[in-house]
């Protein structure tokens, strides 16, 4: 499986890699199969009702065992113009690896031992139940039809189907790997947990908005924007970032509260973790660096897309490692990512 975490996801095989071991296995699967069924939702080459078939078929499979499952369609779909695929080609292709293997994946599932089958196959249903959502939401959506969200309770609602409930799972797993023996609020780094995950989405939509707008999709509520004198349409022109400033702004601080939550909830951690925290530790740091990167940009502007590059993602993995003994040293990486 770590041969297929390095092809579909560099970032997240970082973390996987500092995992405990305990752990690592039932994260990084729950991951694939989390990905997997993006594939199957993002996969625009086939009608939005096929997808929500190939969703609910494949939601049935994860949660009652059956690994015989195969996206012929999707396959054919995703492996360029014609449908034809060569057999090279497809070990290049991180959708085409996942579609593929897909009856694998589902076979680990069921070989991992109670509760942790249950965990994951628990999170699994929420995250498709967003992906789900989301595709319903936008089956119609275009450049030339955009459809926005209506509230911010949408937008919080969609941020824990697809993340925040990835913190709950990851809190509940640890405790009962790696943490039984410890002294820990198990509630409240549940409740931190589903904040961290959710922000960790929400920079993600912050960064995303030009390429969502001409995909049909706004993640900014109509209504936030209705006060504010916008309507969704006009986000698609980036001479409105002046207007649209303000409200872009009070989201950047949400999410930068929700990573705020996260550090907490690393910090609360026992400190002989250090895998854990140190996992937990690099995709908040990133997240705020992006952040602060995101304050001073134009994210209207198709043309200029907001990354933390791989020179600073080593910086900050660096400082983490040799900060982690000092306390203080400790405590400053999180502010000093967010300037």
């Amino acid at each position: 499986m770590n041969d297929l975490l390095k092809r579909v996801s560099r970032s997240f095989y970082l973390t996987m890699r500092a995992l405990p071991r305990p752990v690592r296995h039932p994260i990084g699967l729950a991951y694939l199969l989390a990905r997997t069924s993006d594939t199957i939702a993002d996969t625009e080459l086939v009608p939005a009702h096929e997808r929500l078939a190939a969703l609910q078929a494949f939601r049935e499979h994860v949660r009652h065992g059956p690994t015989e499952l195969t996206f012929d369609r999707f396959l054919r779909a995703n492996s360029g113009e014609g449908g034809t695929l060569q057999i090279q080609d497809r070990s290049s292709n991180p959708e085409l690896v996942l579609l593929g293997r897909c009856s694998e994946l589902l076979e680990a599932l069921n070989a991992l031992p109670e509760p942790d089958r249950c965990m994951v196959r628990e999170v699994l249903d929420i995250i498709i139940s967003g992906q789900t959502l989301d595709l319903q939401r936008f089956a119609a959506a275009a450049a030339e039809n955009l459809v926005a969200l209506n509230s911010d309770d949408e937008l919080d609602d969609y941020t824990y189907r697809v993340a925040g409930c990835v913190g709950v799972f990851w809190t509940r797993l640890c405790a009962h790997r790696l943490l039984a023996r410890a002294r820990i609020d198990a509630p409240q780094l549940e409740e931190l947990g589903a904040r961290f995950g959710k922000g960790l989405q929400l920079v993600n939509i912050l960064r995303d908005i030009a390429a969502d707008l001409r995909n049909g999709r706004c993640y900014i509520p109509s209504d936030r924007l209705a006060r504010a004198g916008l309507k969704p349409l006009q986000l698609l022109n980036p001479d409105v970032m002046p207007v649209f400033m303000p409200v872009y702004a009070e989201y950047l601080d949400r999410a930068g509260s929700f990573l705020g939550d996260g550090w907490r909830y690393t910090n609360m951690l026992p400190k002989n973790q250090v895998r854990l925290r140190l996992a937990c530790a690099w995709p908040i740091l990133i997240g705020a660096r992006t952040i602060a990167m995101l304050r001073g940009a134009n994210i209207l502007d198709p043309d200029r897309r907001v990354k933390v590059n791989r020179a600073e993602v080593r910086r900050l993995i660096a400082a983490t490692v040799w900060c982690y003994p000092f306390g203080g040293a400790w405590e400053r990486l999180f502010r000093r990512a967010q300037n």
